[in-house]
């Protein structure tokens, strides 16, 4: 538009009154779309408040190691204290984990609808279901407690009913997480990570019981070499629901 009066009406010439109330109409008409384009609304027009909730979140975070004690169960399940076996329930603080993930094409950022969500941790005394401990302190093949996966929806998001993980040497607080497209297809996307939690809040839920039983941990997030390949990008921020702990995790996966 500034291009187009310049070559009309040349440069440093003096604008006629009604050239310049065509340039402000024009003007304000701009601002008055700028501001839809940012999310706001006209002047007199009731605000527009974006749903953050239903807007994807493409952020790219680093994969890690899947880890040793990885079983695809294939549970289906939100919520994954429960061993099925017995139906008994880990004792622990709750908590509530969503993921939001998103998939990244190009510049493109849409919700990714369809993907499995697998998740696996560790219960309060540091302990893994259906496994073999590799340094012999436990034995829980046949358990499938703090295991299950679910099915993203259409805005891309996932739920599980958890508790806040223990520790067990070797390791900071950790839960493994695995996304993927397709998993009976070779061509299917497969991505592997971690979450993390902040040292302060972990020293404060171990002083509870049953954690604190395990005594106190030995390694910290700075001193796992694990954390150390992008562990601060997979921190999950928490916020305190009552008694209970709840947090969303957003990610965005670069599609192939």
């Amino acid at each position: 538009m500034k291009r187009n009066l310049v070559n009309k009406m040349g440069v440093g010439r003096h604008l006629s009154r009604r050239e310049m109330l065509l340039l402000t109409g024009v003007t304000a008409a701009s601002l008055v779309m700028g501001r839809h384009v940012r999310g706001q609304s006209a002047p007199g027009a009731p605000a527009q408040i974006p749903d953050k909730r239903a807007m994807p979140s493409c952020v790219v975070r680093p994969q890690q190691t899947e880890g040793p004690y990885f079983v695809d169960e294939k549970l289906k399940r939100s919520d994954i204290r429960f061993e099925p076996s017995d139906h008994s329930v880990k004792e622990g603080v709750p908590l509530r984990l969503v993921f939001r993930v998103s998939r990244i094409e190009g510049s493109a950022c849409t919700p990714l609808s369809g993907a499995m969500v697998d998740v696996w941790q560790c219960d309060a005394l540091g302990v893994y279901s259906d496994v073999q401990d590799i340094n012999g302190l436990f034995d829980t093949r046949g358990k499938k407690f703090l295991r299950g996966y679910q099915i993203t929806d259409a805005s891309g998001k996932v739920e599980f009913v958890t508790i806040y993980p223990g520790w067990y040497p070797g390791r900071t607080v950790h839960i493994h997480f695995k996304i993927r497209t397709d998993p009976a297809s070779p061509r299917g996307h497969e991505f592997t990570s971690q979450l993390y939690f902040d040292d302060s809040l972990t020293d404060r839920v171990h002083a509870q019981a049953p954690y604190a039983t395990r005594g106190q941990r030995t390694l910290r997030n700075a001193g796992d070499r694990i954390f150390q390949g992008g562990g601060n990008e997979l921190i999950l921020p928490l916020a305190k629901e009552a008694a209970d702990y709840a947090g969303t995790f957003d990610i965005g996966l670069q599609m192939t």
